[in-house]
């Protein structure tokens, strides 16, 4: 990891943890927000410690276009948790087959960049 890019992962971890003491929840209730500032603290501390040994640059760059993605929504849509994708499960393709192999090609393709790692650690 170059010492540019070692920066810029420490800001982004200092960025969420400043979010996460100054945070409110939409409804305004005090347990709410007390959870889901645990939640961003939690999540955020699991994805860079799972990712602290990552050293292909290429990777590196796509988690920090996730983490910014994952920061810029939470902040518009004032939700810490990851936005659903809208694909019904198993919607169009049989249980197994040709067609499911491609459903499921399709859907892991269709996948936004904010929720690459949610399921790798769910």
């Amino acid at each position: 990891m170059t010492p540019v890019t070692r920066q810029e992962v420490l800001g982004l971890y200092r960025k969420i943890f400043r979010i996460a003491k100054k945070w409110q929840s939409a409804s305004g209730q005090i347990e709410e927000t007390i959870t889901e500032k645990e939640y961003i603290k939690k999540e955020a501390k699991t994805l860079f410690r799972k990712n602290k040994d990552v050293t292909d640059p290429k990777l590196i760059k796509q988690y920090i276009e996730e983490c910014e993605a994952r920061i810029e929504i939470g902040l518009h849509y004032n939700i810490p948790y990851p936005r659903p994708i809208h694909l019904p499960p198993m919607g169009l393709a049989h249980k197994q087959g040709r067609t499911f192999r491609h459903q499921e090609k399709l859907r892991k393709i269709s996948k936004p960049i904010y929720l690459k790692s949610h399921d790798e650690i769910s």
